[in-house]
């Protein structure tokens, strides 16, 4: 009998050890599921926040693009180049997503809230695509949503007037407003449109 108890704590020790190993080959099989070409920036979750308005002045909080996957970048409308060849690209992305196209928002925040009242920065925007949103608030309010991006930029004058250094990395939200991935300025049209299946495909 004893030698019975033995074999059945044996196998019980067995199985708890498969059964964990099976668990952490499963969740290692989820996790390389989910490879973008971009960066993945799962592992700061929920920790980023933002609390923006758009051109009619509506409050937008990340939170209220939920349901809907997200690709939101930072820039203003007298950038000279990575701004508006990034949003061109943007409007490229939605045609190539096609009927997917309808689950995704893409959104221009802007660091230039001095000139870029609504009227312009709604112009602006919708020029590259109609279903374009863009956001602004308060200069406050957008160095806190660019902080919590992590987004760098600063004003540098020139002459009488100025511009603005920022970095270039545009973020891509999950429906359930989880910051899921980092797109860089140089990715093509093509592993932008694969990134955001991905997102899309997250349960």
């Amino acid at each position: 009998m004893r030698g019975v108890v033995s074999q059945l704590k044996r196998l019980g020790i067995r199985g708890i050890v498969l059964g964990m190993a099976c668990a952490i080959a499963g969740c290692g099989q989820w996790a390389s599921s989910f490879s973008p070409t971009g960066t993945d920036l799962s592992s700061m979750g929920r920790g980023v926040d933002f609390y923006l308005k758009d051109t009619e002045g509506t409050p937008r909080p990340l939170r209220s693009f939920r349901g809907k996957v997200l690709v939101l970048f930072f820039g203003f409308t007298n950038c000279p180049d990575v701004c508006p060849t990034t949003l061109a690209r943007a409007a490229q992305v939605k045609r190539a997503l096609g009927a997917d196209a309808a689950q995704v928002q893409f959104a221009f925040a802007t660091l230039d809230p001095q000139r870029d009242v609504p009227n312009v920065l709604r112009t602006y925007v919708k020029a590259f695509d109609p279903d374009f949103i863009g956001l602004t608030g308060s200069e406050g309010e957008i160095r806190v949503a660019a902080d919590n991006l992590k987004v760098v930029y600063a004003k540098v004058p020139m002459g009488k007037t100025y511009t603005i250094d920022h970095s270039t990395r545009s973020f891509v939200f999950d429906r359930e407003g989880k910051l899921r991935v980092g797109l860089t300025h140089e990715q093509t049209v093509e592993t932008v449109a694969a990134d955001i299946r991905q997102v899309l495909a997250l349960q």
